[in-house]
């Protein structure tokens, strides 16, 4: 397959490393002829001859698509890089490839590229060694070929591909990480021809003032004398100040190029501006070669005891660490994977991506420019590091091959103990942009990079003490812990610090692999994978629209709306570059109960970042005689931010509207054995005598199995006995308890239309305590599906209540164990908050309750946890129904829920002396009519 491109998609950059290293960048030269060996990606392959030396498939020569892993071809091992050294798999990929060369290509430089090969490569064309043995997985690396070729006739490309290094340092610091390891040429492989005297490299410095400088790095010259330049916009050929040049004599191999472009749109992750730049090496005015580049004017500074700034402004990092990573395919992925996953970055109001533990594809970094992410580029290295040999050749590669991405604003050398200090220099002395240098995990330079810090990390380190922090993993995710759970507490501490620049969660999606092997299931190696906010199918969770609010440039104080609310919410500008009156907000009234929303405008004045200001929404006058009010937000691309929703009209409002009391003969209550019976035409209650909790509910249609109820989350509820009276036609049954017990009142009422009320006022157990509410018992194997009104659809956490709007639900019943097994979200059990009502579908009869308080949570079952959940398994109530006032928190694969914040803490409850005026109130209406 022979492409000339023409387009912005590669550029050739020059190295000399004892033989001549060309690695690769995003721009192409209009003379530069590439031709493509494999296809370009996951979604494009070319079949190259194959045999594998051990494993599954081994010992045959048969075809394979390149780029990809082989194992998800169905070749080799499966190993995850905690393996032991005795049960990896070590087996070696051969692979040939007949292609021809143009004839016309003769008198060119040839170089053959391999933006990624697992790991160790060796390469021959035509028998012959094209050059030293590559060593490092996730490195754009090539050779000159040039006179190895047959021109104009057939060549044979011949790659011998080591799944696992001859150098123990690149196995440690790539292939015994955390995280699955695979073999293969799982990135593109191409030709470029370029002219004999050629640009061989370019990297590019556009600063916020508008300064522009390259750095020109030639081959060959011999006639050339002039390299010229010219800025253009990113579209067109509009052109951007003046040209500007630079002399070259014979034997240069550099040129220095400068100008300054007036009042350039600059490049931020709010506003992703960009150029593009033309190099044309010249002899005698005639072109020899040319090149572009795109790129960004801005500029990165860090201010030390301060923070990071970005074109002079301070920069809080709202940011997840990201692998290069998809379950059917592996490491090899496409151009459109790589807009995805930018794109859903983006969508949970991040302004940042860490790459984790290496480099990424180039249309990744493509995708981040465009559309506006801050990246840390990382040298690999998971507590080991590269030597310092293989460690410099690896470190040239990526910084020549990157360099020139504006969205790169830092670079990473190792992780968590992987950092070969040797190595710092080549980023401070070959990155022309001198962007600042990090050891993810240590304290380093300016930064306190530490991972999973507590919330307050205290004793002169960290917040407390004076470098600037910036946790390049934080709150690690397992399961549904993490991530979300916990953000809030620690994103406002980041966001009031003034020593803070923000953070980076870990991580973006679960890393389970679909095993060919396994009748393609889903494998996360136990605990090992499943961190992410989404799925491996980016199957999104609940922290992924908790993360979505919190990390709202749009933040709302906090406020009830009452009669007297006049429309306007007291808003602060998050934004660093952004003015809110760039921003589109709406607002949606809803009944809920019925149609007929009410949409409008939102007026927005000049709010600046960091500013706060009013926002006022056009109410039409009758707006009470709504549910809810919804704001939704817009960003400066017509993007949601979030919808956030308040409450109209209070459970007590919606209860009154729902529940039928009259209807039916009156009452009646008996006593039989030890139960007391209340009848209401065909619907019948029993209480035990004994325990004070409901037996049975059956009506004309047959039993609702809703009993043991109601039982306190924590504590005795110090029941003596039932007293019973009438109510004019309803019938009141009411306990009566020890002196000073924790429930202070029980009654359950029963009207004539088979609704019944339940009313209980109790204290917490503790001054300290993990649940409050009460229980009751239901078969969970009779649920088929729940409707409700209330925030949702996802479940939450005392320390994740954030990413929910109030709205009426409807959820079919599952039993997903969060990044276990099939996944379907939202998950059905759990905790549910700011409970009106709920209607429990089942085999038999549903089951109606209404809430007519505030702030209770419905707790539907207990939901399923790893048999390794580390600390995330909270506890749960007995029984199987609750309505509550406290639930628990969740923690995090590395840290107890406690530890992550005041939201994380037990619930604190002082009870004023057992004063009645402070217990807790539940008022529960039952449908046990049989009647919709």
């Amino acid at each position: 397959m022979k492409t000339n491109i023409k387009g912005n998609v590669l550029s050739a950059l020059g190295f000399a490393l004892g033989f001549q290293l060309l690695a690769f960048s995003s721009a192409i030269a209009q003379n530069t002829e590439i031709q493509y060996l494999s296809g370009t990606g996951s979604d494009k392959t070319v079949n190259w001859q194959f045999f594998c030396t051990a494993g599954r498939n081994s010992g045959k020569w048969t075809t394979i698509p390149v780029p990809s892993n082989w194992e998800q071809q169905g070749f080799g091992k499966y190993n995850y890089g905690h393996d032991k050294d005795s049960v990896r798999g070590k087996e070696k990929g051969l692979y040939k490839y007949n292609f021809n060369v143009p004839a016309n290509w003769k008198g060119k430089t040839i170089n053959i590229v391999f933006e990624g090969s697992m790991t160790d490569t060796e390469v021959k064309i035509n028998g012959q060694s094209a050059g030293a043995t590559h060593q490092g997985s996730f490195y754009s690396f090539s050779y000159n070929i040039t006179k190895l070729l047959k021109y104009g006739k057939k060549n044979l490309l011949e790659v011998t591909v080591s799944k696992h290094s001859a150098n123990e340092s690149v196995n440690g610091a790539e292939r015994r990480g955390d995280y699955w390891i695979f073999g293969g040429i799982f990135r593109p492989v191409f030709l470029q021809a370029l002219p004999a005297e050629h640009i061989a490299h370019v990297a590019v410095d556009g600063k916020a003032t508008g300064a522009f400088t390259a750095r020109v790095k030639l081959a060959a010259v011999a006639q050339a004398d002039e390299v010229t330049a010219q800025v253009y916009t990113i579209t067109g050929n509009t052109k951007v100040g003046n040209a500007f040049a630079a002399k070259v004599n014979a034997g240069d191999s550099v040129a220095t190029l400068q100008t300054t472009v007036a009042s350039p749109a600059l490049w931020t992750p709010e506003t992703p501006n960009r150029y593009r730049v033309e190099f044309t090496l010249l002899a005698k005015g005639k072109p020899v070669h040319t090149v572009q580049e795109k790129f960004g004017f801005r500029t990165v500074e860090v201010r030390e005891r301060d923070g990071i700034y970005l074109n002079g402004v301070k920069i809080k990092f709202k940011g997840v660490n990201r692998h290069s990573f998809w379950p059917t395919t592996g490491r090899t992925m496409n151009e459109s994977m790589s807009i995805a996953d930018v794109q859903m970055i983006k969508d949970m109001n991040m302004n940042a991506v860490r790459m984790s533990h290496y480099p990424p594809d180039a249309h990744f970094l493509n995708a981040t420019d465009s559309l506006g992410l801050m990246v840390l580029d990382e040298l690999s290295g998971w507590h080991k590091a590269y030597d310092t040999q293989v460690g410099s050749i690896l470190a040239k590669e990526m910084i020549a091959h990157d360099c020139n991405h504006p969205s790169i604003v830092l670079w990473d050398n190792g992780n968590e103990g992987g950092h070969n200090f040797e190595l710092d220099h080549w980023f401070d002395e070959l990155d022309l942009q001198k962007r600042p240098l990090i050891h993810p995990w240590q304290v380093f330079r300016e930064f306190d990079t530490q991972h999973y810090i507590n919330w307050d990390y205290g004793n002169d380190t960290h917040l407390h003490g004076h470098k600037i922090v910036f946790p390049t993993e934080f709150l690690h995710g397992l399961y549904d812990g993490g991530l979300g759970a916990g953000l809030e507490d620690y994103w406002e501490l980041m966001w009031r610090h003034p020593r803070s620049a923000g953070g980076f969660l870990w991580v973006f999606a679960d890393e389970g692999i679909a095993r060919k092997d396994k009748n393609d299931s889903i494998d996360n190696d136990g605990n090992h994978a499943p961190d992410g906010i989404v799925g491996p199918f980016h199957e999104k969770e609940g922290s992924y629209y908790a993360i979505k609010e919190i990390w709202a440039p749009v933040h709302f104080e906090k406020k009830d709306l009452t009669p007297a609310f006049n429309g306007q919410f007291s808003v602060e500008n998050r934004y660093h570059f952004t003015n809110l009156d760039q921003c589109k907000f709406t607002f949606k009234l809803s009944s809920l109960q019925k149609g007929g929303d009410v949409t409008g405008t939102v007026n927005v004045p000049d709010i600046a970042p960091g500013k706060t200001g009013i926002i006022t929404c056009n109410l039409p006058a009758n707006w009470q005689q709504y549910s809810v009010l919804y704001v939704t937000a817009l960003d400066a691309q017509q993007h949601e931010i979030f919808t956030w929703s308040w409450p109209i009209k209070l459970p007590t409002a919606i209860a009154h509207m729902l529940v039928k009391q009259e209807g039916g003969a009156a009452v009646s209550v008996s006593e039989k054995d030890s139960l007391i019976v209340a009848t209401a035409g065909d619907v019948t209650l029993s209480f035990h005598k004994n325990n004070g909790l409901l037996q049975t509910v059956q009506n004309g249609k047959g039993i609702i199995p809703l009993s043991n109820g109601p039982v306190l989350c924590e504590g005795e509820t110090g029941f003596v006995k039932w007293n019973t009276r009438k109510d004019g036609n309803n019938v009141v049954v009411a306990g009566e308890f020890q002196k000073k017990s924790l429930v202070q009142l029980l009654e359950w009422t029963i009207f004539p239309s088979g609704w019944v009320k339940m009313q209980i006022k109790y204290y917490p157990k503790d001054y300290e305590t993990s649940l409050i509410g009460v229980n009751f018992s239901f078969p969970e194997s009779i649920v088929k599906s729940a409707q409700w009104m209330g925030t949702g659809p996802y479940r939450v956490w005392k320390n994740r209540m954030k990413g929910g709007t109030l709205n009426v639900w409807n959820k079919e019943y599952n039993n997903t164990s969060t990044g276990e097994g099939k996944l379907i979200y939202p998950e059905f059990k759990g905790y549910y908050p700011n409970l009106y009502w709920v209607k429990l579908n089942t085999t038999g009869q549903p089951l109606t309750v209404v809430c007519a308080n505030e702030d209770v949570f419905l707790r539907l079952f207990t939901p399923k946890f790893s048999v390794t959940p580390f600390n995330t398994a909270p506890v749960f109530p007995d029984g199987d129904l609750s309505f509550m006032h406290g639930i628990s928190p969740i923690g995090t694969k590395s840290q107890k829920a406690d530890k992550m914040g005041p939201m994380g803490q037990k619930h604190m409850y002082f009870d004023y002396w057992k004063d009645p005026m402070h217990t807790k109130d539940i008022t529960l209406f039952f449908n046990f009519s049989g009647k919709e």
